[in-house]
Formats: C-alpha cells, sequence, structure tokens
C-alpha cells in the first residue's frame, strides 16, 4: 500500500515509499517485532481517505513486553552505568539525523497528519532537532546541591546534607496526533536527557513518523530497551498508564482523556504531567498595528489547519475596529490556499481523520443553527478529503458551543469588547487556561493584560511565540506541570536528600 500522488504534488522520496511498502513492527527490547495477537491496523491519508499502510496493533500484553524492556535498561546495562555527556553526544546525534533527513520525515507526517510537507519539514522537524540538541546539553548539567543543615534537635552534631537529582525510572509517554513528531521529541529528549527509559505511544491517527524515529535512535546508537514503540488505540494507553511498573507517564491531548490518565495512574501513584486541551482567547486593542494584527490572528487559528491546543479561537477585538477587523481577517483567510499536504502551494491542509471531520462540521451547523453568523467558510471545502473552509463567525454569544468547547479545527468566534470596562473576565471564563495574545502597541496595558489573563502563555504582538527554552503548560483545565525549558528536566527526575553524620 502507497500513498497516490495527484498532479500539482511532489513525488514521495525512495525512503518514503520504501517505509510505507515495508511491513511495520514495535520496536521493543531493541527488536523489531509484531504485536503478540497479530493484529494490524490502517492508517489513512487525510487528503484522500486512502490507506498509507498498515501497523501493529499495541494490546495490554505488547505494553506489559515494553515495560519489561525499559525496566531491563533501566536497572542494568550499558544505559544504567551511561556517562551524561555519553548520553549529551547520543541526543545530539538524533537531533543530527533529524536534520539530515528533514524533507523525509516531513513527507511522511503530511501524508500521515495532512499538513504541508514543506512546513513539516521547516517546523516540526527542525523544532524537533533543536529540541534533541537543546536536551543534549542539559544531560550534563542536572546537578544536586549542598545544604548547611542546622539539626537543632542534634547540638553539636557536626553533618554533611546535600541532594541528588535522579531520574524517575520507566517513563510511559503518550503523544497527539497534531505534531506527532515534535510532540514525541518534546517528552523523548528531557526523558532521556535524564536517564529514563521510555515506552512512546503515538496516536492511532499519526503513527508513523514515531515508528520512523525508532530506527533514528538505533542510528544514534541507543542501547536496547531504552526507548520502546508501541503503536495501538486508547487501550494501549490505557495499559500504559496504568502499570504497576511504570513510574511516570506523560500526555498531550484532550482534557477528556487526561482525566482518565488520573484514574488509571492511581494505583502505583505514578507521576503524571499533562498538556490538555484550550480555547485561547486572541485581544486585539484598537491602538495595535492593523495589518500586524490581522496576520497574526488569522495565524492564531489557522496555523496546522487549527488543529493546535493553544489556537487563539476566541477572538476579543475592541469594539471600535471590530468590523473593519474582523472583515480584514476573513477576507485573509479566503485566500489560503487549501489542498494536500504534499502540494508546495497548500497553505491549509485536510483534517485528520473522518472523526475529526465530523466533529468540526458539527460544530460549524451548531454555530449557525445558535444564530451566529460566518462572515467567511461554514462548510466542508471540495468533495475529497477532511477539508474544511476557514471559518469566521460573529454575531456569537459567550454561551455558545463554538465559543466555549474546543473545536480544533480552522474556526475563530469574533466577540467585540469596550476597553474601558475591561476584557479579562471575558478572556479569561473557560475552563481552559493553555495560551493567550495581546496586540496593543500600549506597553503598559500589555503588562497589565498579560498578568490578567489567566494562561500559561501570553504572547504580545505575536501569536505561537514558543521557543525551546521557555516553559509551556497550562492553567486550570489546561493540564499538569511545565515542557520545554529546564521545567521539563523537572517532569522526569526526582530529589534525594542524603544527610550524613560526621
Amino acid at each position: 500500500m502507497t500513498a497516490t500522488i495527484e498532479p500539482g504534488q511532489v513525488e514521495l522520496l525512495p525512503g518514503v515509499r520504501g517505509f510505507l511498502s515495508g511491513s511495520r513492527k514495535f520496536l521493543i527490547g531493541g527488536q523489531w517485532v509484531d504485536a503478540a495477537a497479530g493484529e494490524t491496523f490502517e492508517t489513512v491519508d487525510p487528503a484522500n481517505g486512502q490507506v498509507l499502510t498498515e501497523v501493529p496493533r499495541g494490546r495490554a500484553e505488547d505494553v506489559d513486553r515494553a515495560v519489561r524492556a525499559a525496566r531491563a535498561a533501566f536497572d542494568g546495562g550499558p544505559w544504567a552505568e551511561m556517562k551524561p555527556n555519553e548520553r549529551e553526544r547520543m541526543l545530539w546525534r538524533v537531533g543530527d539525523i533529524l536534520s539530515e533527513r528533514a524533507e523525509e520525515f516531513g513527507q511522511l507526517e503530511a501524508l500521515d497528519n495532512g499538513k504541508s510537507a514543506g512546513i513539516a519539514s521547516a517546523v516540526d522537524v527542525a523544532w524537533a532537532a533543536d529540541v534533541f540538541r537543546y536536551y543534549a546539553g542539559w544531560a550534563t548539567k542536572i546537578e544536586g546541591s549542598t545544604v548547611g543543615v542546622s539539626m537543632p534537635f542534634a547540638p553539636g552534631g557536626r553533618f554533611h546534607a546535600y541532594t541528588l537529582r535522579e531520574p524517575v525510572g520507566v517513563c510511559g509517554l503518550i503523544v497527539p496526533w497534531n505534531f506527532p513528531l515534535l510532540m514525541a521529541s518534546w517528552k523523548l529528549a528531557p526523558a532521556l536527557a535524564a536517564g529514563n527509559t521510555v515506552i512512546l505511544k503515538p496516536a492511532e491517527q499519526t503513527p508513523l513518523t514515531a515508528l520512523l524515529l525508532g530506527e533514528v535512535f538505533e542510528e544514534a546508537g541507543f542501547p536496547p530497551g531504552v526507548v520502546n514503540i508501541v503503536t495501538g488505540y486508547g487501550d494501549a494507553g490505557a495499559a500504559l498508564s496504568a502499570h504497576d511498573d511504570v513510574d511516570k507517564v506523560a500526555f498531550t491531548g484532550s482534557t477528556e482523556v487526561g482525566k482518565k490518565i488520573v484514574d488509571a495512574a492511581r494505583g502505583n501513584l505514578k507521576k503524571v504531567s499533562l498538556e490538555l486541551g484550550g480555547k485561547s482567547a486572541n485581544v486585539v486593542f484598537a491602538d495595535a498595528d492593523f495589518e500586524t494584527a490581522v496576520a497574526g490572528s488569522v495565524n492564531a487559528w489557522l496555523f496546522n489547519h487549527g488543529q493546535c491546543c493553544v489556537a487563539g479561537t476566541r477572538m476579543f477585538v475592541e469594539d471600535s475596529i471590530f468590523d473593519d477587523f474582523t472583515a480584514a481577517v476573513a477576507e485573509a483567510a479566503s485566500q489560503v490556499k487549501i489542498g494536500p499536504g504534499l502540494d508546495p502551494a497548500t497553505q491549509l491542509g485536510p483534517l485528520v481523520s473522518q472523526e475529526q471531520f465530523d466533529k468540526v462540521t458539527g460544530y460549524l451547523a451548531a454555530g449557525l443553527a445558535d444564530g451566529a453568523r460566518a462572515l467567511t467558510g461554514g462548510k466542508r471545502y471540495g468533495d475529497t478529503g477532511y477539508f474544511v473552509e476557514p471559518t469566521v463567525f460573529v454575531d456569537v454569544d459567550p454561551s455558545f458551543s463554538i465559543v466555549r468547547e474546543e473545536i480544533f479545527g480552522p474556526v475563530v468566534a469574533a466577540m467585540p469588547f469596550d476597553a474601558s470596562e475591561g476584557v479579562a473576565a471575558a478572556a479569561n471564563d473557560s475552563i481552559y487556561g493553555l495560551a493567550a495574545g495581546i496586540w496593543t502597541k500600549d506597553l503598559s496595558r500589555a503588562h497589565l493584560t498579560a498578568r490578567q489573563l489567566k494562561a500559561g502563555s501570553v504572547w504580545v504582538n505575536q501569536y505561537n511565540g514558543f521557543d525551546t527554552a521557555m516553559p509551556f503548560g497550562g492553567y486550570k483545565q489546561s493540564g499538569w506541570g511545565r515542557e520545554l525549558g529546564s521545567a521539563a528536566i523537572d517532569l522526569y527526575t526526582q530529589t534525594k536528600a542524603v544527610n550524613v553524620a560526621l
């Protein structure tokens, strides 16, 4: 089974064709193996609904095999004895291989996810390589400290007290379908830099770049069992989350599933970090640079086809410019080139699956039924694949589902506000608190509004202002913990206090 190349699309690289035509397997204990039950499932090109290839379907038995392999690698063998600078060199090599194979990974991501191959190569793969290099440097910089203890109940005693930062152990990493390779790198790199072993479970909709990444870890020289990859559905993720020999689970996905992860982790009270849903506010004041704010606000909810947890899908615009601004946003969105990810001209690809397509078009119908007005879009695009028109809704009420619920598609709801009355209360009126944007030339207003917004990331006069060194995570029901930056090292280490009587 191979992808169909249509007119206007680039030809697949030989490595991608070979990968799709080959037999896909799990990576467990340094071996590529079939599912214990011999089951497989199909992964589909969302641009046309055609099957790309089949991958093994993991069940609890396969997860257990992977956990046992990870435990064996953590408790003994070369990984357990490896020096930090050796881990550093291996992680750096992963980054280099990703850079060398960026186009290959980009094409595979485009086929499996639907996003532009060019954007996937230049953004997703390039950033993933940067993440591995960044955390390669951290491998040699994880330090404890000495503590000057008083020990008031032991007068006259002398003590030497210090702390050690140690790896957590076996980590289950469950990643979503919107940024398959990138989200895997966000978890794999810090976990491995800290000396943990891992089981990676990619989303069932987009398993391919995770499996290809397994080949990269082999090439980089990682010992058997350090990185294990099991593809499957939610039952595999549930088995990983509940497994008593897993010490930590990291999950990126919906808030609904995140709560199930927490329930599953209760058995052995494993550490849990969660990066969950969002319904981010993007606030535009009348004094903002109009053209810059329009372009940035379009990017806020159209980037990655709107399938982005931080998408600025609640757009608050100061009332004096509301009509002009929303009209400009709608005009810009209507000019976006829609097409398959392998077409170099594509700016907006398909949604990832039939399920996601049905969900987003259902929200479009609900918004119109509630009385919202679409300045542009409002329906599917074409009659093949999972394409949806970019949609700008106005005349919305805060009670509408398109305002309150995460749609995860190219849809924005715009609402006016009176600057004299403030905007923070409306912007914070959400169960989520992942990100927010502010557009203004008034620096005092920018800083004051940033303080008022209940969000883990606030971007001023930009949107999607990520950096590998900046912590990322959410308030409220957008999750627990922070990924990226030094904060991610905290997720994958634990502190031991040692106090020696001299």
